[in-house]
């Protein structure tokens, strides 16, 4: 629905919302993995780096999703994204589906508006249950990407939100750097938020379907995949709904963040991307949409994306050819680059 008036900020005067109430956790009995929680503020301390740089090691290697705290974002501030996500979901379809809101999966545009129920699943006849906003980078590279108007009260929250999403992103990847043993900067001077990239902040809506239809698809809301591109941050919200691909079970609490295919084959899969997928929530959970609030870290468009050879632990492993030059991995020249990510998009879920 509409802004309804204003309230003073200490920043700014911004509109008022309803307030998203976060769903109450499922009483419901279920497996739940104990995931690794980097703590960022230990980031600048002497040895702060290292020691969470080995914590992010063991993290992917043993679930592949990580809690990230310390990130320096404010309750408040996420609390205001799903009120803002929340409200525009709420505007009838025809405001929120018109051409020029859209954006274009299968040719590899994320920015804009997808509709629900666009398409069948699974070669049944039940329909996908989940819309999305993609919000490009707000800088003049993506001046001229969808931007629904109902965003434009908010554009300054909204940008200063994805800034500081990406900015988790950068201190992650400096760690990945480091387990890498990579000067710290290899990847994040990749991943520019002033830079030309596919980088975008989402916000998800899932609609309840009936019991029939999610037995119809094995009670699967989305797929299993892996996501494209470097790495991904999820705001939890206590819906028991996605698993994780381990030994041991599920979770999502904190900010949850995974490797992507990216890093995936620039570490030459020494930091893998995890299979997970989203499925009915328990039936406590299951009376309101389920939102979600997520940020994509793409590499720059004019990112080389190959197997570290420089990195002396891949050469160690075996994992590059010890006299390679940079590019060439064990199984020769690296073919990847920053247009991989945009090429693959049609093909599956990102």
């Amino acid at each position: 629905m509409p802004p309804k008036d204003v309230t003073e900020t200490a920043n700014s005067v911004q509109p008022e919302l309803p307030k998203w109430q976060r769903p109450e956790k499922t009483k419901h009995d279920l497996p739940w993995a104990d995931i690794q929680i980097i703590d960022l503020t230990t980031f600048d301390q002497p040895g702060g780096k290292e020691k969470l740089a080995a914590e992010l090691r063991d993290a992917i290697h043993h679930t592949g999703f990580f809690s990230v705290v310390g990130t320096g974002i404010s309750r408040r501030e996420v609390q205001r994204q799903y009120d803002i996500a929340q409200a525009f979901f709420e505007l009838p379809h025809e405001e929120k589906a018109r051409p020029e809101y859209k954006c274009d999966f299968a040719n590899g545009n994320y920015f804009g508006y997808r509709e629900i129920y666009e398409a069948t699943i699974r070669g049944t006849e039940v329909r996908n249950n989940v819309e999305q906003w993609n919000h490009a980078k707000f800088t003049e590279l993506y001046e001229k990407e969808a931007r629904h108007p109902f965003f434009e009260a908010f554009k300054g929250e909204i940008e200063s939100f994805s800034r500081k999403a990406l900015d988790v992103a950068l201190k992650l990847l400096e760690l990945c750097a480091l387990v890498l043993e990579l000067p710290p900067s290899f990847f994040a001077a990749q991943h520019r938020y002033d830079g030309p990239s596919d980088d975008h902040l989402r916000y998800m809506s899932y609609r309840p379907r009936t019991a029939a239809d999610d037995a119809a698809v094995d009670n699967t809301w989305t797929r299993a995949h892996t996501d494209f591109g470097t790495l991904t941050l999820l705001w939890s919200q206590n819906v028991a709904g996605l698993q994780i691909k381990t030994s041991e079970g599920d979770d999502e609490t904190g900010i949850i963040c995974n490797v992507g295919d990216a890093l995936d084959f620039w570490s030459a899969s020494y930091l893998k991307s995890t299979t997970h997928r989203v499925v009915r929530p328990p039936a406590d959970q299951l009376g309101a949409n389920r939102l979600g609030l997520f940020y994509f870290v793409r590499p720059g468009d004019d990112a080389e994306i190959e197997p570290a050879a420089a990195s002396p632990l891949l050469r160690r492993l075996g994992l590059v050819e010890s006299g390679s030059s940079e590019g060439e991995g064990k199984g020769g020249k690296g073919e990847g680059h920053g247009e991989y990510v945009r090429e693959g998009a049609g093909q599956r879920l990102p």
